[in-house]
């Protein structure tokens, strides 16, 4: 499956994607199902990634006390009222979503399935917290129900993964996607540009090491500085380089020239509440963004696998 040359002729976006496979539109709901991660309980490490704050991400109708069902449920009346005929993916994004024993993980995905609406789900993890089990598990699912599991591989910087308590490495991230891509199951990975010790350089370097993998879809987004983190102490103390809005369309135009054409990509930016930020400041809804990224790429007739032909 290409590019739609009519309506993203620059890059293989996730709204032309996901229309083609649904006849309906469809809404993630994030749903916070309680868990945590191996980089936080002691399991590996504590404290989690230096950079991470789940709360930049939990919309105001995921409510970690609630159950699935009525997780989803009031996810479904937010937006309801803009798209009343809409079906849903119940979107696991909160901490590692399938780090737990196999019963537990099985109850929670098979209740967000239960909820009237919900035609599939996303699951968001680790690549060291998927056993051979789960995935048996999953394979399955894959065959009633839409599915996507999505791996925070963020770097294909051995030295970063350590730098960020990250906890993996690039070969687990590698091996897991292999194995999930094996079973016939839709991939995702998500990786973060900017983070400390990666320059342009570095990151262009990634980009078609990423693209090698067997993955469908990508997620990036900049480096955010969140209040209260360690790394906003490391950058109070040792302050990096943090990408101005031109810096980062530029880099995401040569990024994406390193990435195959069938790659989904899902986004490049990520909102963190204003009063958590620290840095960057760029004052830009995602559509701007867009609007800014697809204008640079128009004018400097950049598409997406360019340099990989």
């Amino acid at each position: 499956m290409g590019l739609n040359k009519v309506n993203t002729p620059y890059y293989y976006d996730y709204g032309t994607w996901i229309r083609q496979r649904f006849p309906f539109r469809v809404q993630k709901i994030s749903v916070d199902a309680g868990f945590t991660c191996p980089n936080r309980d002691g399991r590996f490490s504590t404290g989690g990634c230096i950079y991470c704050d789940n709360r930049t991400f939990n919309p105001a109708y995921c409510q970690r006390q609630d159950s699935i069902t009525r997780q989803l449920e009031a996810g479904k009346q937010f937006f309801a009222r803009k798209y009343p005929e809409m079906k849903y993916l119940a979107y696991f994004q909160a901490y590692t979503n399938t780090y737990a024993s196999i019963d537990h993980l099985r109850q929670l995905y098979e209740e967000a399935l239960q909820v009237e609406d919900v035609v599939g789900i996303v699951i968001g993890t680790r690549p060291d917290c998927v056993s051979d089990e789960l995935l048996d598990y999953l394979e399955a699912l894959n065959q009633r129900c839409f599915l996507i599991v999505e791996y925070g591989v963020e770097s294909a910087n051995d030295e970063t993964l350590r730098h960020i308590n990250r906890g993996h490495t690039f070969e687990q991230s590698r091996l897991a996607i292999e194995k999930t891509h094996q079973r016939g199951i839709l991939t995702g990975a998500h990786i973060i540009l900017g983070l400390p010790g990666e320059d342009a350089r570095e990151l262009l370097r990634q980009a078609p090491v990423i693209s090698a993998l067997p993955i469908d879809i990508l997620k990036i987004h900049q480096m955010q500085i969140i209040r209260g983190t360690r790394l906003a102490e490391e950058f109070k103390r040792h302050p990096f380089h943090i990408y101005t809005i031109d810096e980062y369309i530029r880099l995401i135009a040569h990024y994406i020239q390193r990435l195959r054409k069938d790659l989904v990509l899902e986004r490049f930016v990520s909102q963190s509440p204003k009063e958590m930020l620290i840095a960057p400041h760029w004052g830009l809804k995602n559509h701007e963004f867009t609007d800014l990224l697809n204008n640079y790429l128009k004018e400097n007739d950049i598409h997406q696998g360019d340099l990989l032909e």
